[in-house]
């Protein structure tokens, strides 16, 4: 099944694209095909179908097989099999997942994919697994450091982890790398549309430390004033 999906993806592969995702974003593209997301998504739920009645241990077997090949479309099948099966995930598997995250992730657009769908629905629906997610703050990989935020945003959708998104961003915000930065903020922005007063507060009371590019990214989305008031306390020239 696995060798048949390459092969498949491999007929799809847009070089010309590719290249265009590699200069707009300033990275690393050699293991991407450059299809189109939606593409290797209509692909993925196909190609699921054989697998729908399969126990779980054995679909968690064939993500791995095409996390190994470490192309970003396989990364991506794999992924959005392990959230078809959220329901049969339990907090048993975070290892699993912590391991996937640490092994097979390697930049921003798999981090967040798998955290902002399989990884984080477990997180939520076992809020003690975020205990074990602290620790991420303090990896060498910056993905992973950026999963310490993003993995809550599952939550924040869903009106819980506000304090943990705190913590995350306490831990991170002097992080040395943008995306990052861009990670937790995130995470806070999420925040705000929910509890813009707590985001607001939190925001104001770090502006002298918080990197121009995770305030920027935390105050997006709150109302025009809180963002006024926010901004207010900047250097000037910031945001």
């Amino acid at each position: 099944m696995v060798e048949s999906i390459v092969d498949e993806l491999a007929a799809l592969a847009d070089p010309k694209r590719r290249e265009r995702i590699g200069d707009y974003y300033s990275m690393d593209v050699s293991g991407y095909l450059g299809i189109a997301t939606p593409v290797v998504r209509r692909l993925s739920a196909r190609q699921y179908a054989d697998l729908r009645s399969r126990p779980l241990d054995d679909v968690l077997a064939v993500c791995e097989r095409l996390l190994k090949t470490r192309i970003y479309e396989c990364k991506t099948v794999a992924f959005d099999w392990a959230y078809r099966r959220r329901s049969s995930v339990g907090p048993d598997h975070f290892g699993v997942y912590e391991r996937w995250l640490r092994a097979y992730v390697d930049d921003w657009g798999d981090c967040d994919d798998f955290c902002v769908h399989a990884l984080g629905h477990l997180v939520h629906e076992h809020p003690e697994l975020v205990a074990r997610t602290v620790a991420w703050s303090d990896a060498p990989e910056w993905w992973v450091r950026r999963a310490a935020a993003v993995v809550l945003i599952y939550g924040l959708r869903r009106g819980s982890f506000l304090s943990d998104a705190f913590g995350a961003a306490d831990r991170l915000l002097e992080d040395r790398v943008d995306l990052v930065r861009k990670g937790y903020g995130w995470a806070l922005k999420e925040a705000g549309k929910r509890w813009p007063d707590d985001v607001l507060d939190f925001v104001v009371e770090r502006e002298s430390e918080m990197p121009r590019v995770a305030f920027r990214y935390a105050i997006e989305k709150l109302p025009a004033p809180m963002r006024t008031r926010a901004m207010s306390g900047r250097p000037a020239g910031e945001p």
